[in-house]
């Protein structure tokens, strides 16, 4: 393996992209390295004009970043669309999390919350604000740092209640999954790749993206707790 294509991705898509890498360089006999690291510094690093061959991040900042240049115009490809679920200590009470009406009286009650810095921790943000409780909870959310699970922090004790992509609960011991936001508030992210402009082997990395996003993979997609686009 000569060639190697260096990626960054954020954290909801690390297993995934572990898995589907290890098929591609299989077939392919090409090495990508994939660094993962928290949505907001993987962003920052190709800012910064750190030099990467593909970039898999949330839609919405794989389109800033092709709009300051930085990735390649037409290049992005959404590979999965993943929404937020609820997870509680394991062992711990389970509240009622079926309706909208339900999240926002489970939200109320725990005495702490977290949800990520990613676009997912953004839009509840928002949601909070709209039911009126943004102020009233404020001191009972606890922002977890880039990079670090949700979930890691329920698993502790530390939090109450989390709420974060499915992909990166499902992985972790120590807490018990409520399951997803209902179809209401569900918030549902597009991840998506583009190819960075100072790649020197875009062909490379379109076959890489050719394989991330064709129908064979579809399956790990799901047991990943995303959906393919």
């Amino acid at each position: 393996m000569t060639t190697v294509i260096k990626g960054i991705s954020s954290m909801a898509t690390r297993l995934l992209l572990a898995e589907l890498v290890a098929g591609f360089q299989q077939r392919s006999g090409l090495r990508v390295d994939m660094a993962s690291v928290g949505g907001v510094d993987a962003a920052k690093r190709v800012q910064a004009g750190e030099t990467f061959d593909v970039v898999v991040l949330a839609s919405d900042a794989i389109d800033k970043l092709t709009a300051a240049g930085h990735l390649r115009a037409g290049s992005r490809v959404d590979l999965v669309r993943s929404g937020v679920a609820v997870a509680v200590q394991a062992g711990a009470a389970r509240p009622d999390i079926s309706s909208e009406d339900a999240v926002r009286a489970a939200v109320l009650a725990a005495r702490s919350i977290s949800y990520s810095t990613g676009p997912s921790g953004v839009a509840l943000a928002k949601l909070f604000e709209r039911w009126g409780i943004a102020a009233s909870i404020q001191s009972r959310i606890v922002q977890a740092p880039p990079g670090v699970p949700v979930g890691a922090l329920v698993a502790r004790g530390e939090v109450e209640l989390g709420f974060q992509q499915l992909s990166e609960l499902l992985p972790l011991d120590g807490i018990t999954i409520l399951g997803p936001l209902p179809p209401a508030i569900q918030v549902t992210t597009i991840f998506s790749a583009g190819v960075a402009t100072n790649s020197v082997q875009p062909d490379a990395v379109r076959a890489l993206l050719d394989y991330m996003n064709s129908p064979e993979v579809a399956e790990a997609k799901r047991a990943q707790g995303m959906d393919p686009v």
